[in-house]
C-alpha cells in the first residue's frame, strides 16, 4: 500500500504534517505543489529524507499558475490566481479548444519546476484529480515521453467497499464514485498503451478529508489483494484528524499485523 499526502509544499502547516507523518507514521510519498508558497522547504525536506518519494500535484484549479498571466490569460486572473469552481473548471477546459495551447505550456513549465528540484518523479495526480480530464489526460498522455511520466494515480475507489467502511454525504460519495469511476475507465487503456503503472484502487476520494482513525481502522483489514494507494491531506493546522491517523501507533501496529506492506509509486 502507497500511503500519499496531496497538497505538500502548500503551507508550512502541511510540510510538517507530511514530515511528521512520514518519519513517525506510515506515510510513504507525497504531492508537490509546485506553484505554492511552502514548495521550496517542501524540497528541502523531501531531500533530507530520501525514503520519501515525492510526485508532482498538478494543480490547474484553485491554486496558483507556474506561468505568468500574460502567458496563460484564459487560465488565471492578474494575480496568477486559477478558478476556486471546478465544476464551471472543467467545462470551460473540456469545450473552449482555445485554452489547450495555454494547459499544454501550464503543464509543461509545472513538470520542468518539478525536474529542477533535483527529486526523481514519484508519481502524478492532480489538484481534486483533474488530471483526469479528458483534455489535461489528453495532454498528459500525449507527452508522457517527454515530460518523463512514468507512474499516475487511477483515481477509483471502491465504492461497494466504502459504504462498509463509512456512513453519510451520500450525495458525495456517489456522484464521485460514478464521475471518477467513468473518467478511470476512460483512462486506463490509454495507461496500459503507454506503459503507465498505477496501483488497482486508490482509497480516500470518498471520505472528502475525513481519513480518520476510524476509517483507517476499518479499511486495513479489509484490504483487497494487490496494490492500493490511500492518500490524504495531513496538516498541523485544517488537516489534524488525518495527521492523527496517520501517526496512531494502533494504525501503525495494524498495519504489521496486516502484512500489508508500504511501498512508493517508484516501487510498484
Amino acid at each position: 500500500m502507497i500511503v500519499n499526502a496531496d497538497d505538500f509544499g502548500r503551507s508550512a502547516a502541511v510540510n510538517a504534517a507530511v514530515l511528521r507523518a512520514h518519519r513517525d507514521g506510515i506515510l510513504t510519498t507525497a504531492s508537490l505543489m509546485v506553484n505554492e508558497p511552502s514548495c521550496a522547504e517542501a524540497v528541502a525536506l523531501a531531500k533530507a529524507n530520501p525514503r520519501l518519494g515525492v510526485g508532482l500535484h498538478l494543480t490547474l484549479l484553485c491554486g496558483h499558475s507556474a506561468l505568468p498571466q500574460r502567458e496563460i490569460p484564459g487560465l488565471v486572473n492578474e494575480a496568477g490566481e486559477f478558478s476556486q469552481n471546478p465544476v464551471e473548471v472543467g467545462w470551460r477546459y473540456f469545450f473552449q479548444r482555445t485554452l489547450r495551447l495555454q494547459l499544454e505550456a501550464e503543464i509543461a513549465e509545472q513538470f520542468r519546476r518539478f525536474h529542477a528540484t533535483g527529486l526523481p518523479l514519484d508519481h502524478l495526480n492532480g489538484h481534486l484529480h483533474l488530471h483526469l480530464h479528458p483534455v489535461v489526460f489528453g495532454l498528459l498522455a500525449g507527452h508522457a515521453r517527454g515530460w518523463g511520466l512514468t507512474r499516475v494515480r487511477l483515481t477509483r475507489d471502491p465504492f461497494w467497499l466504502n459504504t462498509r467502511l463509512a456512513r453519510g454525504r451520500w450525495f458525495y460519495r456517489i456522484s464521485h464514485a460514478l464521475v471518477f469511476g467513468l473518467l478511470s475507465r476512460r483512462a486506463r487503456p490509454d495507461l496500459a498503451r503507454l506503459g503507465l503503472r498505477h496501483t488497482q484502487r486508490v482509497f480516500g476520494l470518498l471520505q472528502n478529508a475525513c481519513v480518520d482513525t476510524a476509517y483507517c481502522r476499518a479499511l486495513l483489514p479489509r484490504l483487497p489483494p494487490g496494490d492500493s494507494e490511500l492518500y490524504s491531506h495531513p496538516s498541523t493546522e485544517a488537516g489534524r484528524v488525518e495527521l492523527a491517523a496517520l501517526v496512531n501507533p494502533l494504525i501503525t501496529a495494524l498495519v504489521a499485523s496486516e502484512g500489508i506492506r508500504l511501498i512508493r509509486y517508484q516501487d510498484l
